[in-house]
């Protein structure tokens, strides 16, 4: 059932988040950055908690989500808060082209990462998938976007079909889970794309930061230390801008 938000809007599908108890330093931030943006992409949706938020502070939506479940609260939670006209939904996963693939688990930690934070290998689904700037089209021509990404390891596959997006006038803020040594598949001590994802990033003219209160820069250098010496930093979500 709905739960009535600490932020005036009803959620359905994952009680953390309906209680406020989900996230919250991540939370503050994203309200925070919703003010200077006119609409928010939102890549792994989830249930719409981010997208409520969005909705609620006035702002447009494109929600982008594969999972059945998910997809179900999504829609019901847009839908029981009368926000049926203010989000476009897409319900595919992103890459480079068309195609279908395999995702593994549900909830919020699916992933098409095979062996992905050890999620079992019966529990999977064939999803379709487009790229993110086929899903956009000119929707975000001349306006600012936030883009919101928790794709659970497929963020540089996601970027790959994402050079219209990256390019927009004006240029999008993006905030992206990249993780380096969480979650990865047995044998894996190291996220193969966290460089590379970086690198699409400074290449086309971002700046990266960390997505918490510090918001410290991250360097060319930091990136090179982390994959050379398989670290953690000190959060595992960016802001590039």
């Amino acid at each position: 059932p709905a739960k009535m938000t600490p932020w005036g809007f009803t959620l359905a599908g994952h009680e953390a988040m309906a209680a406020g108890t989900f996230e919250p330093e991540e939370t503050e931030l994203v309200r925070k950055l919703l003010q200077e943006v006119d609409v928010l992409v939102n890549v792994g949706a989830n249930v719409g908690y981010y997208c409520c938020h969005a909705l609620s502070l006035g702002k447009r939506v494109i929600a982008v989500e594969p999972i059945a479940r998910n997809l179900h609260y999504l829609l019901t939670n847009l839908q029981s808060n009368g926000w049926s006209q203010q989000a476009e939904v897409s319900p595919v996963a992103l890459g480079s082209r068309t195609d279908l693939l395999q995702m593994w688990g549900g909830g919020t930690g699916a992933s098409p990462i095979k062996g992905w934070a050890s999620i079992h290998e019966s529990y999977v689904t064939c999803v379709p998938v487009l790229s993110l700037d086929r899903v956009l089209g000119n929707t975000i021509k001349g306006k600012k976007a936030l883009i919101l990404s928790d794709v659970e390891g497929a963020e540089f596959m996601m970027l790959q079909g994402a050079t219209q997006a990256l390019q927009n006038d004006p240029r999008p803020i993006w905030m992206m889970e990249v993780s380096t040594t969480e979650h990865q598949p047995e044998g894996t001590a190291m996220n193969p794309n966290f460089e590379k994802t970086f690198e699409m990033f400074f290449n086309s003219g971002y700046r990266a930061f960390t997505a918490d209160a510090e918001a410290k820069k991250i360097e060319k250098s930091d990136v090179n230390d982390v994959v050379a010496n398989h670290k953690q930093l000190a959060t595992h979500n960016f802001i590039f801008r």
